[in-house]
């Protein structure tokens, strides 16, 4: 056993790896990106210099972009002060000095100084320019994954669309998912505000409500979002929420509301939609607060619809008559084919000023 352990410790690091570890300890991350970008800023300055009548110098616009770009919050403003640094050398170089090479100075240390402020903002965060962006971007793919919903039955249909108000790709209102076995848990949430604005309060509760969605009974999930959204204490703490769990073996389902707008049934033997009032406070008011479900049984092309305040309130209409709106527009864009009815319902009607979610359910 002695042998086996010795014959598996780690080799001691070679001269060459100590020295790595050293560097590593002292320049800070991105050195590499920090060394090469101050080389194409001294290339930069040496065309200038040597070519002064063809490399005007407004070149250093472009280092100086680069650099606000790729460089974190740390290396930044050296950067930015080193180039200046360089124009500054530059200017008295130049064959003519004149009014307008005056304004070309002071219009590059002006774009310096932006880009200084900038940095300094950034360092809030600790992330800057592209990365900072990709810490964004892949935030809101999560979100997105998280409303996606999860392998179903044949026999069994479901689907989502989410879109934010003025196009942008973060929004106040998001969809989670969770399947045990035959059960399958959705919930529709609309957090207070819009766009960017709600994002960040979306971010941080799709995934606290997606944990709470797959790890709870059907009946206590919304009281433990609630709870949840009263230990927050934001200045815009609310959310309205409607969650629905269907057992996929039986149709049966429960939906349970908090003060979000009523789901939607379709009864395929009768072909018409017909509202739920499932009743319950707004998430993150109440302390407290319960949720009573409305059950039924979902047959054989049957639908459900759930849905955000997007969709069907405007500010000089009674929201139930925008829910009338929006079911007979369903009736006509889900006649005889329901596969990617959720895309073309959320598309033809709804406020492009107000986030919008939508879920449909039809059992085959």
């Amino acid at each position: 056993m002695t042998a086996y352990r010795e014959s598996r410790a780690a080799p001691a690091p070679s001269l060459g790896q100590r020295f790595q570890y050293a560097l590593r300890g002292v320049l800070p991350r991105d050195s590499g990106t920090f060394a090469l970008l101050i080389a194409f800023s001294a290339a930069t300055g040496v065309l200038i210099w040597e070519a002064a009548m063809y490399v005007p110098l407004t070149a250093m616009v472009v280092p100086l972009l680069v650099a606000n770009l790729m460089l974190g919050p740390r290396q930044l403003p050296w950067f930015v002060v080193l180039t200046l640094l360089i124009l500054a050398v530059l200017v008295p170089q130049q064959p003519v000095i004149n009014a307008r090479t005056a304004v070309t100075v002071v219009i590059l240390f002006a774009l310096g100084f932006i880009i200084l402020l900038a940095s300094f903002r950034r360092s809030t965060l600790g992330v800057g320019g592209l990365r900072g962006e990709s810490m964004l971007v892949d935030l809101r793919d999560r979100i997105l994954r998280q409303g996606g919903i999860p392998e179903l039955p044949d026999d069994w249909y479901a689907a989502s669309e989410l879109r934010s108000a003025g196009g942008t790709a973060f929004a106040g209102d998001f969809v989670v998912t969770a399947r045990d076995g035959n059960r399958l848990d959705v919930a529709v949430v609309d957090v207070s505000g819009k766009g960017e604005g709600a994002g960040t309060r979306a971010l941080l509760l799709s995934g606290a409500l997606g944990g709470l969605l797959g790890a709870l009974p059907p009946e206590e999930f919304l009281e433990s979002a609630n709870d949840f959204l009263m230990r927050q204490d934001w200045e815009e703490g609310f959310a309205s929420a409607v969650h629905l769990s269907l057992d996929l073996a039986t149709g049966r389902y429960a939906i349970r509301s908090a003060g979000h707008p009523p789901a939607a049934l379709r009864v395929a033997g009768t072909g018409r939609w017909s509202v739920m009032e499932a009743e319950g406070p707004v998430l993150g008011l109440i302390d407290g607060a319960t949720y009573e479900p409305v059950e039924g049984t979902m047959r054989r092309g049957d639908a459900l619809l759930l849905y955000t305040d997007g969709m069907v309130e405007t500010p000089h209409r009674d929201i139930m008559l925008g829910v009338d709106k929006m079911l007979g527009q369903a009736e006509q864009l889900l006649r005889g084919e329901f596969d990617g009815g959720a895309k073309r319902i959320i598309e033809s009607i709804g406020s492009r000023n107000d986030d919008r979610a939508l879920l449909l359910v039809h059992r085959r």
